[in-house]
């Protein structure tokens, strides 16, 4: 992570490391200049289907600097349990899914990714809450590097055009 002076920076995301699904270390900093959108996934939840608007929304925007960054998480009813294998297999055969899968994590609790603790420590949830409280939770940041703001499961990929737009807009 990025410090100066004892202050974060704006461009703190880049600093992190994540495993992909091969299981090949990326640097986030890859992502540099380009809008993210970052959701903790699951193959057996009800929101799954959002697989579809997640890709569309990637197919979309990607060639205007917008990717979509998925993190299977089984901390929520047990709905991610397969291995990366079975990830990759069903998020290609079901969804079609071509934007980057990273490995298996946590996102609340003492052994969440530290991605995820400093994305929710930026974005709040429901009446300021830090924990995430189930799968497909969004994080739409801008190209700069800075959290715009964290969307609940049920908000549907459909309805994040606009606000994929602005961020896209963000120098």
């Amino acid at each position: 992570m990025t410090v100066e002076g004892g202050r974060e920076t704006p461009d703190a995301l880049y600093g992190f490391r994540v495993r992909t699904l091969a299981g090949a270390e990326q640097d986030l900093s890859a992502y540099r200049g380009q809008a993210l959108l970052i959701v903790n996934v699951a193959s057996r939840c009800g929101f799954t289907p959002q697989y579809e608007g997640l890709e569309h929304l990637y197919q979309r925007y990607r060639d205007q600097g917008l990717v979509v960054l998925g993190f299977p998480c089984n901390q929520f009813g047990a709905q991610e349990p397969g291995t990366a294998a079975d990830i990759q297999a069903f998020c290609r055969e079901r969804y079609d899914v071509t934007f980057p899968m990273f490995a298996k994590i946590d996102v609340k609790g003492p052994a969440a990714d530290p991605l995820f603790r400093w994305l929710t420590a930026r974005a709040t949830g429901l009446f300021g809450t830090r924990a995430i409280k189930w799968n497909f939770t969004k994080f739409l940041v801008d190209r700069s590097g800075r959290t715009v703001r964290r969307y609940a499961p049920r908000v549907r990929p459909e309805a994040l055009a606009y606000p994929v737009e602005r961020a896209l807009a963000t120098p």
